[in-house]
């Protein structure tokens, strides 16, 4: 389950063995939200969330992360494909000013 960004407290991670569509869990104290991300012809289309069953991110943290995976999308397409497809460990990144 590596996790893939830290920003402020907030947690971008994958969980191993996942699924389709590209996806991003995000974690703060205790909460989470998950964020899709809509490939069509090689493209990115669209940045949905996915409905969770535990403990939602607060109105706020939501919208932090939104903008953040909006802003990182082709970084974490990348880092996606290269730990689910070609095997490779990925890095951890801290990002540590404000978007």
């Amino acid at each position: 389950m590596p996790t893939i960004y830290e920003y402020f407290g907030i947690v971008f991670k994958f969980f191993s063995d996942e699924h389709e569509p590209i996806h991003v869990h995000v974690q703060r104290a205790g909460k989470e939200a998950v964020f899709e991300l809509i490939i069509q012809n090689g493209k990115l289309v669209e940045i949905r969330q996915r409905e969770t069953s535990v403990n939602t991110l607060s109105e706020r943290d939501t919208k932090t992360a939104r903008r953040f995976v909006e802003k990182y999308a082709d970084n974490i397409v990348e880092k996606w494909v290269n730990f689910f497809i070609y095997r490779k460990k990925v890095r951890l990144t801290k990002i540590t000013q404000k978007i």
